[in-house]
Protein backbone atom coordinates (compact mmCIF):
# COMPACT_ATOMS: atom_id res chain seq x y z
CA UNK A 1 0.00 0.00 0.00
CA UNK A 2 1.33 3.59 -0.81
CA UNK A 3 1.53 6.22 1.33
CA UNK A 4 -1.15 8.15 -1.10
CA UNK A 5 -4.11 6.28 -0.12
CA UNK A 6 -7.57 6.92 -1.22
CA UNK A 7 -10.78 7.25 0.85
CA UNK A 8 -12.01 3.97 -1.11
CA UNK A 9 -8.65 2.25 -0.03
CA UNK A 10 -8.93 1.81 3.50
CA UNK A 11 -12.26 1.57 6.09
CA UNK A 12 -12.84 0.27 9.83
CA UNK A 13 -15.82 -1.18 10.52
CA UNK A 14 -17.09 -0.46 14.20
CA UNK A 15 -19.12 -3.16 16.13
CA UNK A 16 -20.56 -1.49 18.63
CA UNK A 17 -21.50 -3.56 22.20
CA UNK A 18 -24.79 -3.58 21.41
CA UNK A 19 -23.99 -5.92 17.82
CA UNK A 20 -24.72 -3.42 15.38
CA UNK A 21 -21.73 -2.53 12.79
CA UNK A 22 -21.40 0.63 10.93
CA UNK A 23 -18.70 0.97 8.09
CA UNK A 24 -16.46 4.55 8.47
CA UNK A 25 -14.21 5.42 5.84
CA UNK A 26 -10.21 6.50 6.59
CA UNK A 27 -10.46 10.08 4.69
CA UNK A 28 -7.62 11.43 6.54
CA UNK A 29 -4.18 10.44 8.15
CA UNK A 30 -4.01 9.57 11.08
CA UNK A 31 -7.02 8.02 11.56
CA UNK A 32 -7.64 9.19 15.49
CA UNK A 33 -10.18 7.11 17.58
CA UNK A 34 -10.95 7.82 20.69
CA UNK A 35 -14.48 9.30 23.60
CA UNK A 36 -15.92 12.34 22.51
CA UNK A 37 -15.15 14.33 19.65
CA UNK A 38 -13.80 17.85 20.89
CA UNK A 39 -10.57 16.65 20.97
CA UNK A 40 -10.52 16.19 17.32
CA UNK A 41 -11.44 12.35 16.90
CA UNK A 42 -12.50 11.20 13.23
CA UNK A 43 -13.84 7.59 15.07
CA UNK A 44 -15.97 8.54 18.06
CA UNK A 45 -16.70 6.01 20.50
CA UNK A 46 -19.47 6.32 23.06
CA UNK A 47 -17.45 4.16 26.14
CA UNK A 48 -16.58 6.33 29.41
CA UNK A 49 -13.75 3.47 29.94
CA UNK A 50 -12.12 4.95 26.71
CA UNK A 51 -9.60 7.24 26.83
CA UNK A 52 -10.45 10.39 24.80
CA UNK A 53 -7.95 9.62 22.35
CA UNK A 54 -6.97 6.17 22.69
CA UNK A 55 -5.69 5.10 19.47
CA UNK A 56 -4.72 6.17 15.99
CA UNK A 57 -4.44 4.64 12.27
CA UNK A 58 -1.37 6.18 10.57
CA UNK A 59 0.02 5.31 6.91
CA UNK A 60 3.74 5.61 5.87
CA UNK A 61 6.17 3.07 4.71
CA UNK A 62 3.56 1.05 2.22
CA UNK A 63 1.74 0.35 5.33
CA UNK A 64 -0.91 1.13 7.72
CA UNK A 65 -0.29 1.14 11.64
CA UNK A 66 -2.18 0.73 14.38
CA UNK A 67 -0.99 2.73 17.15
CA UNK A 68 -1.30 3.17 21.00
CA UNK A 69 -1.85 6.78 21.57
CA UNK A 70 -2.60 6.92 25.66
CA UNK A 71 -5.48 4.19 25.92
CA UNK A 72 -5.79 3.49 29.70
CA UNK A 73 -6.35 -0.69 29.22
CA UNK A 74 -3.63 -0.66 26.18
CA UNK A 75 -5.05 -1.11 22.63
CA UNK A 76 -4.96 -5.18 21.51
CA UNK A 77 -4.35 -6.43 18.11
CA UNK A 78 -6.25 -9.46 17.65
CA UNK A 79 -6.14 -10.29 20.80
CA UNK A 80 -2.78 -9.39 21.72
CA UNK A 81 -2.00 -5.77 23.29
CA UNK A 82 0.40 -4.06 21.11
CA UNK A 83 2.05 -0.27 21.37
CA UNK A 84 2.57 -0.57 17.50
CA UNK A 85 1.78 -2.43 14.93
CA UNK A 86 1.58 -2.93 11.16
CA UNK A 87 -2.77 -3.79 10.23
CA UNK A 88 -3.75 -6.57 8.04
CA UNK A 89 -6.98 -7.22 5.79
CA UNK A 90 -9.56 -8.31 8.80
CA UNK A 91 -7.43 -7.14 11.30
CA UNK A 92 -9.77 -6.48 14.89
CA UNK A 93 -8.90 -3.29 17.30
CA UNK A 94 -9.79 -3.59 20.45
CA UNK A 95 -9.83 -1.90 23.87
CA UNK A 96 -9.26 -4.09 26.91
CA UNK A 97 -12.30 -3.91 27.54
CA UNK A 98 -15.50 -6.36 27.80
CA UNK A 99 -19.15 -5.39 26.10
CA UNK A 100 -17.16 -2.72 24.53
CA UNK A 101 -16.62 -1.53 21.12
CA UNK A 102 -14.34 -3.55 18.16
CA UNK A 103 -12.70 -2.07 15.12
CA UNK A 104 -12.31 -4.15 11.48
CA UNK A 105 -9.78 -3.05 9.65
CA UNK A 106 -10.25 -3.35 6.04
CA UNK A 107 -8.23 -2.69 3.07
CA UNK A 108 -7.88 -2.60 -1.11
CA UNK A 109 -5.57 -5.59 -0.37
CA UNK A 110 -4.74 -7.13 -3.65
CA UNK A 111 -7.55 -9.70 -4.72
CA UNK A 112 -7.11 -12.97 -5.97
CA UNK A 113 -7.66 -12.66 -10.04
CA UNK A 114 -11.30 -13.38 -11.41
CA UNK A 115 -9.88 -15.60 -13.76
CA UNK A 116 -8.31 -17.45 -10.42
CA UNK A 117 -12.08 -17.44 -8.90
CA UNK A 118 -13.27 -18.69 -12.12
CA UNK A 119 -11.33 -21.63 -12.70
CA UNK A 120 -12.15 -22.93 -8.89
CA UNK A 121 -16.12 -22.23 -9.97
CA UNK A 122 -15.18 -24.21 -13.15
CA UNK A 123 -13.35 -26.85 -11.16
CA UNK A 124 -16.83 -27.19 -9.14
CA UNK A 125 -19.32 -27.77 -11.97
CA UNK A 126 -17.01 -29.16 -14.70
CA UNK A 127 -18.19 -26.08 -17.03
CA UNK A 128 -15.51 -24.94 -19.64
CA UNK A 129 -13.94 -21.55 -19.17
CA UNK A 130 -15.07 -18.42 -21.66
CA UNK A 131 -15.30 -15.40 -22.08
CA UNK A 132 -18.64 -14.99 -21.82
CA UNK A 133 -18.44 -16.86 -18.23
CA UNK A 134 -16.06 -14.36 -17.11
CA UNK A 135 -17.41 -11.39 -17.73
CA UNK A 136 -20.60 -12.35 -15.85
CA UNK A 137 -18.53 -13.47 -12.94
CA UNK A 138 -17.13 -9.85 -13.07
CA UNK A 139 -20.71 -8.51 -13.41
CA UNK A 140 -21.28 -10.55 -10.21
CA UNK A 141 -18.33 -9.11 -8.30
CA UNK A 142 -19.19 -5.44 -9.15
CA UNK A 143 -22.99 -6.22 -7.75
CA UNK A 144 -21.31 -7.61 -4.43
CA UNK A 145 -19.24 -4.44 -4.18
CA UNK A 146 -22.85 -2.66 -3.63
CA UNK A 147 -22.68 -3.86 -0.29
CA UNK A 148 -20.10 -1.05 1.09
CA UNK A 149 -21.14 1.57 -1.47
CA UNK A 150 -22.56 4.87 -0.43
CA UNK A 151 -25.55 5.12 -3.42
CA UNK A 152 -28.56 6.55 -2.42
CA UNK A 153 -31.29 3.44 -1.56
CA UNK A 154 -32.88 3.80 -5.16
CA UNK A 155 -29.69 3.97 -6.98
CA UNK A 156 -28.08 1.25 -5.47
CA UNK A 157 -31.06 -0.98 -6.07
CA UNK A 158 -31.09 0.04 -9.98
CA UNK A 159 -27.63 -1.03 -10.27
CA UNK A 160 -28.20 -4.31 -8.53
CA UNK A 161 -31.45 -5.00 -10.97
CA UNK A 162 -29.24 -4.06 -14.05
CA UNK A 163 -26.43 -6.29 -12.92
CA UNK A 164 -28.97 -9.12 -12.26
CA UNK A 165 -30.12 -8.50 -16.18
CA UNK A 166 -26.66 -8.55 -17.57
CA UNK A 167 -26.29 -11.34 -15.73
CA UNK A 168 -29.64 -13.75 -16.88
CA UNK A 169 -30.13 -11.99 -20.29
CA UNK A 170 -33.26 -11.27 -19.20
CA UNK A 171 -35.46 -8.57 -20.81
CA UNK A 172 -36.47 -7.08 -17.58
CA UNK A 173 -36.40 -6.77 -14.17
CA UNK A 174 -38.36 -6.05 -11.12
CA UNK A 175 -37.95 -5.27 -7.41
CA UNK A 176 -40.98 -6.01 -5.02
CA UNK A 177 -40.56 -5.20 -1.42
CA UNK A 178 -42.97 -6.04 1.07
CA UNK A 179 -44.93 -3.14 2.47
CA UNK A 180 -46.03 -2.71 6.40
CA UNK A 181 -49.33 -5.17 5.11
CA UNK A 182 -47.19 -7.94 4.15
CA UNK A 183 -47.84 -7.78 0.69
CA UNK A 184 -45.19 -7.38 -2.62
CA UNK A 185 -45.33 -4.49 -4.62
CA UNK A 186 -43.44 -3.27 -7.32
CA UNK A 187 -40.59 -1.01 -6.07
CA UNK A 188 -38.72 -0.68 -9.33
CA UNK A 189 -38.75 -1.69 -12.42
CA UNK A 190 -35.60 -1.63 -14.99
CA UNK A 191 -35.39 -2.64 -18.78
CA UNK A 192 -32.06 -3.98 -20.90
CA UNK A 193 -29.86 -1.11 -21.21
CA UNK A 194 -30.67 0.23 -17.54
CA UNK A 195 -33.76 1.93 -18.45
CA UNK A 196 -36.67 2.58 -16.39
CA UNK A 197 -39.66 1.24 -16.64
CA UNK A 198 -43.06 2.82 -15.84
CA UNK A 199 -44.86 0.38 -12.77
CA UNK A 200 -48.15 0.52 -14.26
CA UNK A 201 -49.43 -3.42 -15.65
CA UNK A 202 -45.96 -4.73 -15.23
CA UNK A 203 -47.75 -7.85 -14.21
CA UNK A 204 -44.95 -10.45 -13.04
CA UNK A 205 -46.05 -14.28 -12.05
CA UNK A 206 -47.91 -14.66 -9.49
CA UNK A 207 -47.17 -18.67 -9.50
CA UNK A 208 -43.53 -18.31 -9.66
CA UNK A 209 -43.76 -15.48 -6.68
CA UNK A 210 -45.90 -17.89 -4.77
CA UNK A 211 -43.77 -20.95 -5.94
CA UNK A 212 -39.98 -19.15 -4.59
CA UNK A 213 -42.27 -17.94 -1.14
CA UNK A 214 -43.19 -21.33 -0.30
CA UNK A 215 -39.83 -23.38 -1.27
CA UNK A 216 -38.11 -19.94 0.14
CA UNK A 217 -35.48 -20.21 -2.18
CA UNK A 218 -35.18 -19.24 -6.17
CA UNK A 219 -37.58 -20.43 -8.83
CA UNK A 220 -35.35 -20.60 -12.57
CA UNK A 221 -36.91 -21.46 -15.29
CA UNK A 222 -35.17 -21.93 -18.26
CA UNK A 223 -37.92 -22.70 -20.65
CA UNK A 224 -41.72 -22.63 -19.37
CA UNK A 225 -42.42 -25.09 -22.22
CA UNK A 226 -40.17 -27.49 -20.14
CA UNK A 227 -41.71 -26.49 -16.98
CA UNK A 228 -44.87 -27.77 -14.81
CA UNK A 229 -48.06 -27.41 -15.87
CA UNK A 230 -49.23 -24.78 -12.86
CA UNK A 231 -46.06 -22.25 -14.22
CA UNK A 232 -46.93 -23.27 -17.88
CA UNK A 233 -50.48 -22.16 -17.48
CA UNK A 234 -50.56 -19.62 -15.24
CA UNK A 235 -51.98 -16.42 -16.50
CA UNK A 236 -49.78 -13.62 -16.61
CA UNK A 237 -47.35 -16.12 -18.34
CA UNK A 238 -49.49 -16.91 -21.20
CA UNK A 239 -50.54 -13.40 -21.67
CA UNK A 240 -47.51 -11.58 -21.95
CA UNK A 241 -45.82 -15.07 -23.75
CA UNK A 242 -43.18 -15.87 -21.62
CA UNK A 243 -40.62 -18.23 -22.00
CA UNK A 244 -37.98 -17.63 -19.07
CA UNK A 245 -38.73 -16.48 -15.74
CA UNK A 246 -36.63 -16.01 -12.11
CA UNK A 247 -37.87 -14.81 -8.81
CA UNK A 248 -35.19 -15.02 -5.89
CA UNK A 249 -36.97 -14.37 -2.71
CA UNK A 250 -34.71 -11.91 -0.95
CA UNK A 251 -34.13 -12.40 3.56
CA UNK A 252 -32.30 -10.44 5.86
CA UNK A 253 -29.31 -11.16 7.74
CA UNK A 254 -29.49 -10.99 11.67
CA UNK A 255 -28.24 -7.43 12.41
CA UNK A 256 -29.24 -4.67 14.67
CA UNK A 257 -29.72 -0.68 13.64
CA UNK A 258 -29.02 0.81 16.68
CA UNK A 259 -29.86 4.18 15.17
CA UNK A 260 -33.97 3.10 15.56
CA UNK A 261 -33.36 0.50 17.73
CA UNK A 262 -34.87 -2.21 14.99
CA UNK A 263 -33.50 -5.97 15.01
CA UNK A 264 -34.29 -7.66 12.01
CA UNK A 265 -34.87 -11.79 12.24
CA UNK A 266 -33.04 -13.98 10.55
CA UNK A 267 -35.09 -15.17 7.19
CA UNK A 268 -37.12 -12.09 7.82
CA UNK A 269 -38.58 -11.55 4.28
CA UNK A 270 -37.24 -8.17 2.53
CA UNK A 271 -38.67 -8.93 -0.71
CA UNK A 272 -38.27 -10.97 -4.22
CA UNK A 273 -36.11 -10.05 -7.52
CA UNK A 274 -37.80 -11.21 -10.41
CA UNK A 275 -36.68 -11.56 -13.35
CA UNK A 276 -38.61 -12.55 -16.85
CA UNK A 277 -38.24 -12.90 -21.37
CA UNK A 278 -39.54 -13.97 -23.89
CA UNK A 279 -36.51 -15.91 -25.26
CA UNK A 280 -35.84 -19.55 -23.69
CA UNK A 281 -32.66 -18.60 -21.78
CA UNK A 282 -29.97 -21.28 -22.29
CA UNK A 283 -28.38 -21.33 -18.74
CA UNK A 284 -25.02 -23.31 -18.35
CA UNK A 285 -24.02 -24.65 -14.95
CA UNK A 286 -21.55 -21.93 -14.41
CA UNK A 287 -23.94 -19.15 -15.39
CA UNK A 288 -26.52 -21.35 -12.65
CA UNK A 289 -23.70 -21.04 -10.04
CA UNK A 290 -23.16 -16.72 -10.75
CA UNK A 291 -26.99 -16.93 -10.37
CA UNK A 292 -27.24 -18.73 -7.63
CA UNK A 293 -24.10 -16.57 -5.66
CA UNK A 294 -26.22 -13.46 -6.86
CA UNK A 295 -28.96 -14.34 -4.52
CA UNK A 296 -27.26 -14.84 -1.61
CA UNK A 297 -26.10 -11.45 -1.97
CA UNK A 298 -28.76 -9.48 -3.09
CA UNK A 299 -30.81 -9.65 -0.06
CA UNK A 300 -27.84 -8.38 1.95
CA UNK A 301 -27.55 -5.26 -0.78
CA UNK A 302 -31.12 -4.51 -0.19
CA UNK A 303 -30.50 -4.77 3.80
CA UNK A 304 -27.42 -2.64 3.59
CA UNK A 305 -28.78 -0.43 1.75
CA UNK A 306 -32.16 0.29 3.36
CA UNK A 307 -30.38 0.92 6.38
CA UNK A 308 -28.05 3.38 5.13
CA UNK A 309 -30.91 5.35 4.00
CA UNK A 310 -32.17 5.02 7.76
CA UNK A 311 -29.09 6.81 9.01
CA UNK A 312 -29.26 9.33 6.57
CA UNK A 313 -32.88 9.96 7.33
CA UNK A 314 -32.31 9.88 10.92
CA UNK A 315 -29.68 12.65 10.24
CA UNK A 316 -32.08 14.72 8.05
CA UNK A 317 -34.55 14.58 11.40
CA UNK A 318 -31.76 15.57 13.78
CA UNK A 319 -30.92 18.09 11.53
CA UNK A 320 -34.49 19.45 11.15
CA UNK A 321 -35.02 18.95 15.37
CA UNK A 322 -32.09 21.17 16.11
CA UNK A 323 -33.74 24.20 13.65
CA UNK A 324 -37.04 23.62 15.46
CA UNK A 325 -34.63 24.42 18.55
CA UNK A 326 -32.86 26.99 17.80
CA UNK A 327 -36.06 28.72 16.14
CA UNK A 328 -38.33 27.84 19.89
CA UNK A 329 -35.10 29.29 22.39
CA UNK A 330 -35.34 32.19 19.94
CA UNK A 331 -39.02 32.64 20.96
CA UNK A 332 -38.21 32.33 24.61
CA UNK A 333 -37.62 35.72 26.31
CA UNK A 334 -33.52 36.03 26.93
CA UNK A 335 -32.88 38.86 28.89
CA UNK A 336 -35.64 40.71 30.21
CA UNK A 337 -36.31 44.85 29.34
CA UNK A 338 -35.94 46.53 32.83
CA UNK A 339 -39.75 46.87 34.28
CA UNK A 340 -40.15 50.02 36.79
CA UNK A 341 -42.27 48.13 39.48
CA UNK A 342 -41.07 44.03 39.52
CA UNK A 343 -38.17 42.16 38.43
CA UNK A 344 -37.68 39.25 36.85
CA UNK A 345 -35.73 35.93 35.68
CA UNK A 346 -36.61 32.70 33.87
CA UNK A 347 -35.36 29.37 32.32
CA UNK A 348 -36.20 26.92 30.36
CA UNK A 349 -34.60 23.60 29.73
CA UNK A 350 -36.08 20.80 27.27
CA UNK A 351 -35.15 17.29 28.48
CA UNK A 352 -35.46 16.47 24.33
CA UNK A 353 -34.43 18.81 21.16
CA UNK A 354 -37.57 20.22 21.65
CA UNK A 355 -39.74 20.93 25.04
CA UNK A 356 -43.64 21.64 25.30
CA UNK A 357 -43.34 24.02 28.33
CA UNK A 358 -42.75 28.19 27.49
CA UNK A 359 -42.96 31.39 29.55
CA UNK A 360 -43.40 35.20 28.69
CA UNK A 361 -43.33 38.57 29.79
CA UNK A 362 -45.28 41.21 27.69
CA UNK A 363 -46.38 44.87 27.77
CA UNK A 364 -49.90 44.80 27.32
CA UNK A 365 -50.22 48.70 27.96
CA UNK A 366 -48.43 51.21 29.90
CA UNK A 367 -49.37 49.80 33.41
CA UNK A 368 -50.73 46.10 32.52
CA UNK A 369 -47.80 43.56 32.29
CA UNK A 370 -48.56 40.23 30.80
CA UNK A 371 -47.12 36.85 32.89
CA UNK A 372 -47.64 33.50 31.57
CA UNK A 373 -46.04 30.07 31.82
CA UNK A 374 -47.76 26.75 29.91
CA UNK A 375 -47.09 23.14 29.87
CA UNK A 376 -48.36 21.60 26.97
CA UNK A 377 -49.00 17.67 27.10
CA UNK A 378 -46.44 15.41 25.77
CA UNK A 379 -43.17 16.09 24.56
CA UNK A 380 -40.50 16.34 21.31
CA UNK A 381 -42.02 17.95 18.34
CA UNK A 382 -45.17 17.63 18.47
CA UNK A 383 -45.73 19.66 21.55
CA UNK A 384 -43.44 22.21 20.38
CA UNK A 385 -45.36 22.82 17.64
CA UNK A 386 -48.44 23.44 19.81
CA UNK A 387 -46.28 26.26 22.36
CA UNK A 388 -45.83 28.17 19.34
CA UNK A 389 -49.32 28.36 18.18
CA UNK A 390 -50.20 29.09 21.91
CA UNK A 391 -47.57 31.82 22.16
CA UNK A 392 -49.08 33.74 18.90
CA UNK A 393 -52.71 33.39 19.93
CA UNK A 394 -51.72 34.74 23.43
CA UNK A 395 -49.60 37.49 22.03
CA UNK A 396 -52.80 38.96 20.81
CA UNK A 397 -53.17 40.28 23.83
CA UNK A 398 -51.16 43.23 23.56
CA UNK A 399 -53.18 44.36 20.83
CA UNK A 400 -56.19 45.02 23.24
CA UNK A 401 -57.87 41.51 23.02
CA UNK A 402 -59.38 40.41 26.44
CA UNK A 403 -58.03 37.64 28.29
CA UNK A 404 -60.77 35.64 29.17
CA UNK A 405 -62.46 35.57 25.44
CA UNK A 406 -58.64 34.67 24.53
CA UNK A 407 -58.54 31.67 26.67
CA UNK A 408 -62.09 30.78 25.92
CA UNK A 409 -61.39 30.75 22.75
CA UNK A 410 -58.11 28.72 22.89
CA UNK A 411 -59.94 26.02 23.96
CA UNK A 412 -63.07 25.75 22.11
CA UNK A 413 -60.32 25.79 18.92
CA UNK A 414 -58.43 23.15 21.05
CA UNK A 415 -61.45 20.90 21.52
CA UNK A 416 -62.82 21.26 18.01
CA UNK A 417 -59.72 19.53 16.79
CA UNK A 418 -59.53 16.48 18.69
CA UNK A 419 -57.39 14.92 16.65
CA UNK A 420 -54.64 17.39 17.68
CA UNK A 421 -54.54 14.96 20.88
CA UNK A 422 -53.35 17.89 22.58
CA UNK A 423 -53.99 19.79 25.82
CA UNK A 424 -51.79 22.43 27.69
CA UNK A 425 -51.87 23.95 31.45
CA UNK A 426 -51.46 27.70 31.86
CA UNK A 427 -51.35 30.21 34.30
CA UNK A 428 -51.53 33.79 32.80
CA UNK A 429 -51.14 36.77 35.27
CA UNK A 430 -51.58 40.65 34.68
CA UNK A 431 -49.49 42.39 37.10
CA UNK A 432 -50.52 46.51 37.70
CA UNK A 433 -48.17 49.01 38.80
CA UNK A 434 -49.91 49.07 42.75
CA UNK A 435 -49.28 45.54 42.98
CA UNK A 436 -52.76 44.11 41.83
CA UNK A 437 -52.43 40.92 39.89
CA UNK A 438 -55.61 39.52 38.09
CA UNK A 439 -54.95 35.70 37.17
CA UNK A 440 -56.10 33.10 35.30
CA UNK A 441 -55.85 29.32 36.11
CA UNK A 442 -56.47 26.93 33.16
CA UNK A 443 -55.24 23.16 35.46
CA UNK A 444 -51.30 24.56 35.80
CA UNK A 445 -49.86 23.77 39.31
CA UNK A 446 -50.15 26.75 41.52
CA UNK A 447 -47.32 28.85 41.61
CA UNK A 448 -45.96 29.63 44.94
CA UNK A 449 -45.79 33.32 46.89
CA UNK A 450 -42.60 33.84 48.51
CA UNK A 451 -43.52 36.55 51.55
CA UNK A 452 -41.05 37.74 54.16
CA UNK A 453 -39.32 33.78 54.16
CA UNK A 454 -42.99 32.13 54.56
CA UNK A 455 -44.25 30.09 51.24
CA UNK A 456 -47.68 29.97 50.29
CA UNK A 457 -49.55 28.62 47.02
CA UNK A 458 -51.30 31.96 45.54
CA UNK A 459 -54.24 29.07 44.80
CA UNK A 460 -55.56 25.90 46.04
CA UNK A 461 -59.12 25.26 43.74
CA UNK A 462 -58.61 23.26 40.77
CA UNK A 463 -59.37 24.28 36.93
CA UNK A 464 -59.28 22.99 33.48
CA UNK A 465 -56.55 22.57 31.15
CA UNK A 466 -57.02 24.46 28.05
CA UNK A 467 -57.98 22.12 25.01
CA UNK A 468 -59.53 19.47 27.48
CA UNK A 469 -63.59 20.57 28.36
CA UNK A 470 -65.66 22.30 25.74
CA UNK A 471 -67.67 23.84 28.37
CA UNK A 472 -64.88 25.32 30.05
CA UNK A 473 -64.78 28.82 31.28
CA UNK A 474 -61.78 31.06 32.12
CA UNK A 475 -62.90 33.86 34.57
CA UNK A 476 -60.37 36.28 35.85
CA UNK A 477 -59.42 36.06 39.85
CA UNK A 478 -57.67 38.93 41.92
CA UNK A 479 -54.68 38.94 44.34
CA UNK A 480 -52.61 42.22 45.87
CA UNK A 481 -48.91 41.46 46.12
CA UNK A 482 -46.71 43.66 48.57
CA UNK A 483 -43.53 45.37 48.19
CA UNK A 484 -40.57 42.27 47.74
CA UNK A 485 -43.19 39.51 47.49
CA UNK A 486 -41.56 36.80 45.08
CA UNK A 487 -43.98 34.90 42.56
CA UNK A 488 -42.38 31.84 41.40
CA UNK A 489 -44.33 29.99 38.75
CA UNK A 490 -42.62 26.80 37.53
CA UNK A 491 -43.55 23.64 35.18
CA UNK A 492 -44.27 20.03 36.60
CA UNK A 493 -41.10 19.47 35.49
CA UNK A 494 -39.67 20.80 38.55
CA UNK A 495 -41.35 19.26 41.30
CA UNK A 496 -41.55 16.02 39.15
CA UNK A 497 -37.88 15.74 38.54
CA UNK A 498 -37.13 12.00 39.86
CA UNK A 499 -34.09 10.99 41.16
CA UNK A 500 -32.37 7.23 40.78
CA UNK A 501 -34.85 5.63 43.06
CA UNK A 502 -37.81 7.20 41.51
CA UNK A 503 -38.36 9.88 44.34
CA UNK A 504 -39.75 12.67 43.89
CA UNK A 505 -38.02 16.61 44.80
CA UNK A 506 -41.14 17.58 45.41
CA UNK A 507 -43.11 20.81 46.33
CA UNK A 508 -41.63 20.37 49.97
CA UNK A 509 -37.99 20.89 48.83
CA UNK A 510 -38.75 23.70 46.70
CA UNK A 511 -40.31 25.42 49.00
CA UNK A 512 -37.67 24.66 51.50
CA UNK A 513 -34.95 25.96 49.12
CA UNK A 514 -37.42 29.32 48.45
CA UNK A 515 -37.73 30.53 51.83
CA UNK A 516 -34.09 29.87 52.75
CA UNK A 517 -33.26 31.90 49.85
CA UNK A 518 -35.98 34.76 49.82
CA UNK A 519 -33.78 37.60 50.02
CA UNK A 520 -31.05 36.72 47.47
CA UNK A 521 -31.03 38.31 44.22
CA UNK A 522 -33.64 36.53 41.40
CA UNK A 523 -30.86 35.19 39.56
CA UNK A 524 -29.07 34.04 42.67
CA UNK A 525 -32.45 32.30 43.80
CA UNK A 526 -32.99 30.46 40.11
CA UNK A 527 -29.10 29.36 40.55
CA UNK A 528 -30.20 27.85 43.93
CA UNK A 529 -33.52 26.18 43.08
CA UNK A 530 -31.62 24.83 39.59
CA UNK A 531 -28.94 23.33 41.93
CA UNK A 532 -31.52 21.69 44.64
CA UNK A 533 -32.74 20.17 41.68
CA UNK A 534 -29.58 18.75 40.15
CA UNK A 535 -28.11 17.57 43.57
CA UNK A 536 -31.32 15.68 43.83
CA UNK A 537 -31.82 13.85 40.81
CA UNK A 538 -28.05 12.41 41.08
CA UNK A 539 -27.08 12.71 37.59
CA UNK A 540 -30.27 10.85 36.29
CA UNK A 541 -31.83 12.26 32.83
CA UNK A 542 -34.67 14.43 33.30
CA UNK A 543 -38.10 13.09 32.35
CA UNK A 544 -39.82 16.56 31.60
CA UNK A 545 -39.08 19.79 30.62
CA UNK A 546 -37.51 22.31 33.64
CA UNK A 547 -39.47 25.77 33.38
CA UNK A 548 -38.43 28.46 36.23
CA UNK A 549 -40.22 32.23 35.96
CA UNK A 550 -39.15 34.41 38.78
CA UNK A 551 -41.23 37.89 39.43
CA UNK A 552 -40.29 40.22 42.28
CA UNK A 553 -42.65 42.81 42.98
CA UNK A 554 -41.67 46.32 43.72
CA UNK A 555 -43.35 49.34 45.30
CA UNK A 556 -44.44 51.13 42.00
CA UNK A 557 -42.17 53.59 40.70
CA UNK A 558 -38.77 52.00 42.82
CA UNK A 559 -36.05 51.27 40.06
CA UNK A 560 -35.10 47.25 39.96
CA UNK A 561 -32.13 45.92 39.10
CA UNK A 562 -32.66 42.05 37.52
Amino acid sequence: MSDAITTNEASVEVVSPDGSRRTVRITEWPFVMGRGGETGNHLQLADPLISRQCAAIVSGNGHCHIENRGNRQGIFLNGKKIERHVLEEGDVISFGLEDSYKVIFHTAAPQESIQGILSRIEHLTGGPSSSDGLGKLNLLLEATSLLHSQLPLDSALCSMIDHAISITDADRGLLLEVDSSGSLRVRLARATGGTSLPQENLAPSQTALRQALDKRSSVITEDLNLADLKLQGAQSVVAQRLRAVIAIPLYAMPRASSAQSVVLKAGQLLGVLYLDSRRPAAFSKLDRQILDALSLHAGSILDNARLVERERERQRLEQELSIARSIQQALIPHGFRDFPYFAVSGIHTPCLEVGGDYFDVFPMSEDRTAILIADVSGKGLGAALLTTMLQGALSGMTIGAEPARVFNHINRFLCEHAEVGRYATMFFGILHPGGRLEYFNAGHPSPLLVRGGKVTELYTEGSFPVGLVPEAEYVAKEVDLEPDDTLVLFSDGVTEATDPADQMFGDARLSEVLASHHTAPLDQLQKAVLASIETFIRGASPADDITLLLVRYRAAGQAQTT
